[in-house]
Parts: structure tokens; sequence; C-alpha cells
């Protein structure tokens, strides 16, 4: 095939004295598996790289890895969010997969299985999915997470109108990709650490996997960027590593909570009980009130939105504990998740009611509406106790 054919999904590389055939997929497409089955039996390499890390490539070897999830670890370990994200992208996978009758990563699992078949070697080379997404995360504020939650749930309805016709159209931008492209033109930072990033990463990685003649599998969105890095230093490492938390968000996580309790205090100094009092009342009302209407949007157990109205006032106030936490431990604990839940776990995330009805997710939902509910509670009552305290303004 030519390589300088835009649309073809083969493109021939070399690199020092290697041999390499990149293969251009869409993860949920049938013609793409039959295309990396005749590639690789025709070219008979030595090392065949997918575009998996070690962790997905175990998830997609040994489905029950779902149910091995331990909820409430996740969230004592602030990773609910980051959990949730990722279940509501494999989610859009799957509806996809369902409605072509065809496994997610099914191409990916066909690569590893035609390698062993041959006797080639398997190289993983993508970068962990962890430190992708903890890489996403740190690099965005909490208005951008609620944004990326939102639009990711809005894709839902994008999975029904897409057909096997329109997904082979897509393999020139991978469907689930395409989906983060378009978000990232809102979220720079989720298109930077999620396609660009990766696509140096597996750049790097495929050019200097073992043996000489070499077949990589990657999703078709990340052909150009691979191509486009492919004689460019990358540094791994550099890639690789978690970016500390930025000092200002640092800050402003101490100074906001420190800022409402001094002018409470002033509140009561400057115009009395009454006033420091109608101020209070309007801190707990809003951050209570709010916190606990997004439980109730998450359909958590009535223990979970009363401890969620209990915690957020205070919560708001100590930068080292959410209400959101608060809330998802209490419903893990009134709704303690069944083996049944993590064994239908995959099935469930395919619709939006399933995200509901499954007590896994709804815990990640539980958490995740309670924290925003709180932060919205945090920008309601701040100038309406600015307002109590100066009646003119």
């Amino acid at each position: 095939m030519n390589p300088k054919n835009n649309l073809d999904p083969v493109k021939r590389l070399t690199y020092e004295d290697k041999e390499i055939v990149l293969v251009g997929t869409a993860h949920v497409s049938r013609q793409s598996v039959d295309l990396v089955q005749s590639v690789i039996a025709t070219e008979a390499p030595d090392t065949v790289c997918v575009e998996l890390c070690e962790g997905r490539y175990q998830n997609l070897r040994q489905q029950e890895s779902w149910q091995q999830m331990d909820v409430i670890k996740v969230i004592k370990e602030k990773k609910a969010f980051l959990l949730l994200s990722n279940l509501i992208l494999a989610a859009f996978q799957k509806r996809i997969a369902a409605k072509l009758d065809i496994r997610p990563g099914q191409e990916m699992i066909e690569a590893v299985a035609s390698a062993e078949a041959i006797g080639a070697a398997v190289h993983l080379a993508d970068r962990d999915v962890r430190v992708t997404l903890a890489r996403t995360w740190r690099q965005m504020g909490w208005w951008a997470r609620i944004k990326l939650i939102f639009q990711l749930i809005l894709s839902f309805g994008d999975a029904d109108k897409i057909d096997a016709e329109e997904v082979e159209r897509l393999k020139q931008q991978d469907v689930l990709e395409s989906i983060l492209a378009e978000v990232g033109r809102s979220l720079p930072s989720v298109r930077t650490t999620l396609i660009d990033e990766r696509d140096q990463y597996l750049a790097a990685k495929i050019r200097t996997a073992p043996g000489r003649r070499i077949v990589a599998v990657v999703g078709a969105g990340h052909l150009p960027g691979i191509l486009r890095h492919w004689e460019q230093p990358v540094d791994l490492h550099a890639l690789e590593t978690i970016p500390p938390k930025g000092k200002v968000g640092g800050l402003l996580k101490w100074a906001i909570p420190l800022l409402v309790i001094a002018i409470l205090f002033y509140g009561f100094f400057k115009g009395g009980a009454h006033v420091g009092a109608d101020m209070l009342i309007w801190w707990v009302g809003a951050n209570g009130v709010l916190a606990g209407l997004g439980a109730l949007l998450a359909r958590a157990h009535p223990l979970t939105v009363a401890s969620s109205v209990l915690a957020a006032p205070l919560t708001s106030l100590n930068p080292m504990i959410a209400a959101g936490w608060v809330s998802g431990l209490v419903e893990a604990f009134s709704r303690k998740p069944q083996v049944i839940d993590c064994e239908r776990l995959q099935e469930d995330i395919q619709t939006l009611k399933g995200f509901w009805r499954n007590k896994v997710t709804r815990i990640l939902l539980v958490v995740a509406f309670t924290n925003m509910g709180s932060a919205a509670g945090t920008f309601v009552a701040f100038p309406m106790m600015m307002k109590v305290l100066y009646p003119s303004i």
C-alpha cells in the first residue's frame, strides 16, 4: 500500500535497521480486526506492538477484573472522579461495539493472538492509563473537570447515530478519541495528555521495540501524530511523570476557606450576633442544600443525602476533606455493592439508566454530584453573605 496515501491505514516506516509497519484501526471496527490479522500473517514480524499498557492489556484478557474493584478504596484515594470519567469513556466505546456486534478492543486482542500464533513477541507500547488520566486530572481545575464529566455524559447520545459505515469513515480519527478531540477544543489539556502526549510516547516505544521486523497496531487517530514525531527525540521519563499540584491551586484551596471564616468572624464582630447568624445561615444553607440536591440527583440513600447536607458546610471549610468523599463512603456502607453489581458493571455502563442503577457507578455519581453541589454552594453563599454584611451592595 502507498504510504503517501493519507487514507491508507497501513504505513511503512524505517528506524535505524528496523522495518516497521503501522496499522491504524478503529477500536470497534470489524474490518480493522480483519486488517490486523491479514497484515500480521503477511508480514510475519519479529514483534507486534499494540496500543495497550499493562493495565488495559490485563483488562482485555481478564474481563472479570472489574469484579476485583474496591470502590471504598477508590474514594479514600480520591480517585472517584477519575474512575467515573474512565467508565464513561469505556461506556461510549462499548455502546458502539454492541451496535456492531463486536467486542471493544477486539483488534488489539486479535493482534496479540496473531502474534502468539506465529511466535512473535508482544510489545505493549502505550503509556500506563493511570498516568495518562492522572496527568490529565492534575492539569484540570474543578470547573474543567465538571465540564468534562457533563460533556462525556452528553456524548452518550452520539453512539446511537453511528453505524458501521460511519465507524470506517472515522478510522482517520478513532471513534473514541474523536470525542476526546471534540472535548479538547474547550479543554486543551485533555487533548494534550490524552492524544498529543501519547502520540509521542507511542512513536518512541514503537521505534525502540525489539526485533528488526515490527508490526504496530494503533488507533487510526494516532497515525498523524506518530508520523509527526517519528524522527523527533522523546523524553519518556517526562511523559511518565505525574506533575505536582499547582501552587496557585494549593493556595486557593486554603485561601478560600480562610477568607470565609474571616468574613464570618468579621460579620459577628461588626454587625453583631444577628448579622453573623444570618451570614452563617446562608453558608450552611447554600452548601448543605445544594450538596444534598447533588446527592438526590444521584439517587442516593436517604442517609447519604442527610450526610451530604451535614458535611458540606464543614468540609467546604476544610481543604483536606470533600463532601463527596463523606457521602460516597456513607452510600457505600448504606448500599454496599454486591458481586452481581461488579459482574454487571460492563453491561450497565452502556446506558445512563444503568449508571444510576448499578451500585458501584451510583456511588461514583454520588461523590461527583455532591462535590459539584458543595462547590456551587460556596459560590452562591459567598455573595449572599457579603450582601448581609453590606446591604447596600
